[in-house]
């Protein structure tokens, strides 16, 4: 079962992070904190608005069972199964792009950042003609727990 989320893990970050168009709807900030810290604080954000998170992905220890280094890197996958199913009702291939996902990587000038697609991308990407309030509350609360995340307090 592991081994099956991890290769749907995989398939998700592909479709999102896939594309250089893609990076274009990647909010950014950088952290003062380790990734593994960063993860924890976002998590305890999503996790105290009452959302669900569905899995976390520690993508430097699974490259190092395969006898690769990768530096730290870790994706938190989360939702509310209430939200994302009015996408797919609107639109069936927005699933594609659900749960949400935050990625917290540490670059090779060892600086952290946390990093998510901005929800808008799913209004375009499919064709998604109403839904403007929620993606917008969306945004705030990514907004709200990002920034949480990073800020020094």
């Amino acid at each position: 079962m592991r081994k099956n989320i991890g290769l749907v893990v995989l398939c998700i970050v592909l479709t999102t992070f896939g594309s250089a168009q893609a990076k274009d709807f990647l909010i950014k900030k950088q952290s003062p904190y380790s990734v593994k810290e960063t993860i924890d604080r976002f998590e305890k954000n999503v996790i105290a608005k009452g959302m669900t998170v569905f899995a976390r992905v520690d993508h430097a220890k699974g490259a190092k069972k395969v006898g690769k280094n990768l530096l730290p890197t870790e994706l938190l996958i989360f939702g509310n199964p209430k939200i994302g199913t009015q996408f797919m009702l609107s639109e069936i291939e927005s699933a594609i792009d659900l749960p949400m996902k935050v990625l917290a990587w540490r670059d090779v000038d060892n600086k952290v950042w946390l990093g998510y697609s901005d929800p808008k991308i799913m209004k375009t990407r499919h064709n998604i003609d109403s839904l403007d309030d929620l993606i917008k509350k969306i945004r705030k609360n990514l907004e709200n727990f990002s920034s949480s995340a990073v800020s020094k307090n």
